[in-house]
């Protein structure tokens, strides 16, 4: 898989032309949350009379729906290479896509994937099946897209993660994570059944197309590592690549190509 992902990369990058791709910030009404939320919609040029697949791409801690094309603006280039539709929301600066038992104000699962969703889908000519939609994030989104397509494998198809926070115990003080579920020590059921390393149980093998990569010198590299042995362990398919790289926007710029081209093979299938 990583020959063809490499082939895929070197085939984008010589192929970059100026992106005709549209850009726009719409706004989503979230009724469980009570509150518009802004959401990015990239569509590629020839996207009239087509219903195009969808990747629904988080963001990280402290970050918000613009970040993606902002900081990795090729990627209208690659939403016009592919010929799918990349919506970003805002989740929040550390929602961790959860619905909060704590702080009822923080209903990020049910937003991304019941509303956000529905929204997009009336208002824009696209796939309304698990087979045209795939998640993705980085960091607090790498986790968030796993966790999520874990418990809902009837909306996605593909999901991806890269350089995911996929094991949260390893991280109890840190991102405003006991602001959300409590204290591990005081709530352990409750980080357990919010944690992606310990949700493996509810996948079917074969019902989602699995991408996850870390840079070698990310702090998260070691929990992801663990998560693919575990992924292995329980013969659940699954693409696992490490390259080069920190937790930062110069390594998710890289592995946003291999991202966007996993899910590409994964709709054309």
């Amino acid at each position: 898989m990583k020959n063809i992902l490499t082939a895929f990369l070197l085939y984008t990058f010589v192929s970059f032309s100026a992106s005709a791709a549209t850009v726009d910030t719409i706004f989503v009404f979230s009724n469980s949350m009570n509150k518009e939320i802004k959401t990015v919609v990239i569509r590629p040029e020839n996207a009239k009379n087509t219903k195009l697949a969808t990747l629904y791409l988080l963001h990280g801690y402290s970050g918000d729906y613009s970040n993606w094309v902002n900081k990795v603006p090729f990627i209208k280039t690659l939403v016009d290479r592919y010929n799918y539709m990349v919506v970003c929301p805002d989740g929040g600066f550390g929602s961790w896509y959860w619905d909060s038992p704590k702080d009822k104000n923080s209903r990020y699962e049910t937003f991304i994937t019941q509303e956000l969703i529905a929204a997009i889908e009336s208002k824009f000519e696209v796939c309304k099946t698990k087979g045209g939609r795939a998640i993705s994030g980085l960091s607090m989104g790498g986790h968030g897209a796993l966790y999520l397509a874990m418990k809902h494998q009837d909306i996605y198809g593909a999901v991806g993660s890269t350089s995911g926070g996929v094991d949260i115990k390893s991280f109890p003080n840190n991102w405003e994570i006991t602001r959300l579920l409590g204290s591990y020590a005081a709530n352990r059921e409750v980080w357990e059944s919010h944690t992606v390393m310990n949700n493996l149980h509810l996948l079917t093998p074969n019902s989602l197309q699995i991408f996850i990569d870390c840079g070698y010198d990310d702090f998260f590299y070691g929990v992801n590592t663990k998560l693919h042995n575990e992924l292995l362990y329980l013969n659940i398919p699954h693409t696992y690549l490490n390259l080069p790289g920190k937790h930062n926007w110069e390594y998710w710029s890289q592995s946003i190509v291999y991202q966007m081209a996993f899910f590409d093979m994964f709709f054309r299938n």
